[in-house]
């Protein structure tokens, strides 16, 4: 199970590449959110075989899309 506040980047799929921030989780699937293309209202659900998780967990936050936009683009100017 993948923590929520993660940041993962997707392996597979149509967002592949994409750096994505873990909302929810659950035994088999893990929720993601990037704030733009898929919103915290409505999350993706995804495998996490499909998922690479990075060493970085968010301590603050993560309950608006504009919160998570910007933690994922300071994420990916480090």
């Amino acid at each position: 199970m993948i923590p929520i506040g993660t940041i993962v980047k997707a392996k597979a799929g149509r967002d592949k590449e994409g750096f994505f921030v873990v909302v929810k989780s659950d035994e088999k699937w893990v929720y993601i959110a990037d704030g733009k293309r898929r919103k915290a209202e409505n999350p993706k659900k995804k495998n996490p075989i499909h998922l690479t998780v990075t060493n970085t967990v968010l301590s603050h936050s993560m309950d608006t899309n504009r919160n998570i936009r910007k933690a994922l683009t300071q994420f990916r100017e480090d």
